[in-house]
C-alpha cells in the first residue's frame, strides 16, 4: 500500500521513474471555444453555470448568491493567464475572446453580495475572480474592496470557543457545523491581511486550520466531511457526511479540498504541520484509488449495486492540489511524486470524461450523490482542469501543447482508458526536469 511504501521511500523512488502521458486535451482548442460560447450565453440579469444536465451536457445557470458563482469568472482569468503563458495561435484558439474583459464583466455580478445573501462561508470561493484581478492589476480598488469585504464576512463567522469559522447556518445556533471544504475559503483571509495588515485575519485562518487538522482528519489520513461542535463549549458532538456515502466514509472531493487547503496553508505560513497534513491527505487519496485509477465519488462507497460514480471534479481539484504541494517540497523525489501523480489523475479522468459534444469540458462529475445529482459537467471541475494545465506550464513541467511534450519521451503513450489506467505505467517525460 502507498502509505506503507512512503515510510520506506520505496514508492517515492519508483514513482519518480513512472508517469502517464499528459493528455493533449489539456491544451485543446476546444477549451477556449467552449468557454467563450458559455460567456456569450450568460443570462441577463447575470447568472452563472454550476453543472450540466445529464443528457446533452447543457449548462444549468444559477443566481449570484450560489457558492459556485465565482468559478466561471475565474475561468476567464485562467484563460487570460493561459494566453499570456502560451500566446495566441490559430491552433490553440486562445485569441477567440478578450478573456480579461469577459472575466471582469462576469465578476461584476458578484460585487453586491453580502452576508445576508446566504453565501455564508463560501465568500472565499466567491472571491476567486477578485484575487485573480489583483494579479493582473494590484491597484484595482474594486477588487481590493471586494476581497476585504468578503474577508470581513468570513471573519464574522469565526467562533473563538470552537476555533473555526462556521460553515452552515442552523436553526439551533449552538449547533456549529464545519465542513472540510472551508479550508479553501481561508485564502481570502490571507489576501485581506496582506492588503490591510490586519493580523487577526491570519490568526483566524491558522486557528481554523489547526482545529480542522485536529478534528476532521482520521488516523489513516482520510477526512470526515462535517464536524458539528457545541458553540457553547467547543466540544465535538458529531462527525458525519452530507455528500458522501456514509458518516465513516471518505468523500473524495472533500479529501481533495483538504489536500489543496493544507498545501496552501503551508505556503502561507511555513508551518510544517500543514505540510505534513497535506502529505497525509495526498497519500490517502492516491493509496485508495481503485484499480482503474479513476477517482470515485466516495472512496468507501460499494462498487455495486448501483455502480459507484466517478467525480471528475474531485480528480481535477486533487491534481491541482498535488501540483501546489509539489511546489512546497524541497527534494526532487517528493516533487516528482506529486507531479507524476497529478499527471496520471489528469490522464485518467480525461480518458473517461472528456466529451467534445458537451458544453462543459468534462462529464462524469458528481455534485451530490445523496441528492441524485451526478453524471454531469461541473464548473469547478472545468476550472481546475484549466488551472492544472496552467500550473504545469508555470512550473516548467510542460509546454503549452501536450502532444509536443509527450513526443519528447520515447516511452510516452496515449492516455490510458478508464478501465486500464492503473496498469498503464511508463517513463515520465518530465523526469529530467527536476
Amino acid at each position: 500500500m502507498l502509505r506503507n511504501m512512503l515510510t520506506t521511500g520505496l514508492y517515492l523512488s519508483l514513482l519518480a521513474q513512472l508517469g502517464g502521458a499528459l493528455p493533449e486535451q489539456l491544451f485543446s482548442s476546444s477549451i477556449p471555444i467552449k468557454v467563450a460560447a458559455t460567456f456569450g450565453a450568460l443570462p441577463n440579469p447575470i447568472q452563472y453555470p454550476q453543472y450540466t444536465d445529464t443528457t446533452a451536457g447543457a449548462w444549468q445557470y444559477f443566481v449570484p448568491n450560489t457558492w459556485t458563482s465565482g468559478f466561471f469568472p475565474a475561468t476567464g482569468y485562467a484563460l487570460d493567464t493561459r494566453q499570456r503563458l502560451c500566446g495566441s495561435t490559430p491552433a490553440n484558439a486562445l485569441g477567440t475572446a478578450d478573456w480579461l474583459g469577459l472575466a471582469r464583466s462576469a465578476g461584476n455580478g458578484l460585487l453586491n453580495l453580502n452576508a445576508s445573501d446566504g453565501i455564508g462561508h463560501d465568500v472565499g470561493f466567491i472571491s476567486f475572480p477578485f484575487v485573480e484581478e489583483l494579479l493582473v492589476n494590484p491597484q484595482n480598488a474594486t477588487a481590493v474592496a471586494a476581497i476585504n469585504n468578503f474577508a470581513t464576512m468570513l471573519a464574522a463567522r469565526f467562533d473563538p470557543i470552537v476555533g473555526c469559522t462556521r460553515s452552515w447556518d442552523t436553526a439551533d445556533p449552538t449547533d456549529f457545523q464545519v465542513i472540510i471544504d472551508n479550508m479553501m475559503n481561508l485564502e481570502v483571509l490571507f489576501q485581506s491581511a496582506d492588503l490591510t495588515g490586519n493580523t487577526t485575519l491570519r490568526t483566524i485562518a491558522t486557528t481554523h486550520a489547526d482545529t480542522t487538522m485536529k478534528n476532521h482528519i482520521r488516523d489513516d489520513g482520510s477526512t470526515w466531511h462535517v464536524v458539528e461542535y457545541n458553540s457553547t463549549t467547543g466540544a465535538v458532538i458529531r462527525k458525519r457526511t452530507a455528500q458522501g456515502f456514509a458518516d465513516n466514509s471518505t468523500w473524495s472531493r472533500g479529501q481533495a479540498w483538504g489536500i489543496y487547503g493544507y498545501a496552501n496553508m503551508y505556503k502561507r505560513t511555513n508551518d510544517t504541520n500543514y505540510l505534513t497534513t497535506a502529505r497525509r491527505l495526498a497519500t490517502y487519496f492516491l493509496d485508495t484509488l481503485p484499480a482503474d485509477g479513476i477517482v470515485p465519488w466516495d472512496f468507501n462507497a460499494p462498487l455495486t449495486p448501483p455502480p459507484r460514480p466517478a467525480d471528475s471534479s474531485a480528480a481535477t481539484i486533487a491534481a491541482t492540489g498535488l501540483l501546489l504541494l509539489a511546489t512546497q517540497e524541497t527534494d526532487a523525489i517528493s516533487r516528482q511524486t506529486w507531479t507524476d501523480s497529478a499527471q496520471q489523475l489528469l490522464a485518467n479522468i480525461t480518458a473517461l470524461a472528456w466529451d467534445p459534444s458537451w458544453q462543459s469540458l468534462l462529464a462524469n462529475g458528481t455534485v451530490d450523490w445523496p441528492a441524485g445529482n451526478l453524471l454531469t459537467g461541473i464548473v469547478y471541475g472545468d476550472y481546475y482542469y484549466i488551472k492544472a494545465g496552467n500550473d504545469m506550464v508555470t512550473m516548467g513541467l510542460t509546454s503549452c501543447s501536450a502532444d509536443v511534450v509527450n513526443s519528447t519521451s520515447s516511452a510516452a503513450q496515449s492516455a490510458p482508458t478508464a478501465r486500464s489506467a492503473s496498469s498503464a505505467t511508463r517513463l515520465s517525460p518530465f523526469s529530467s526536469l527536476w
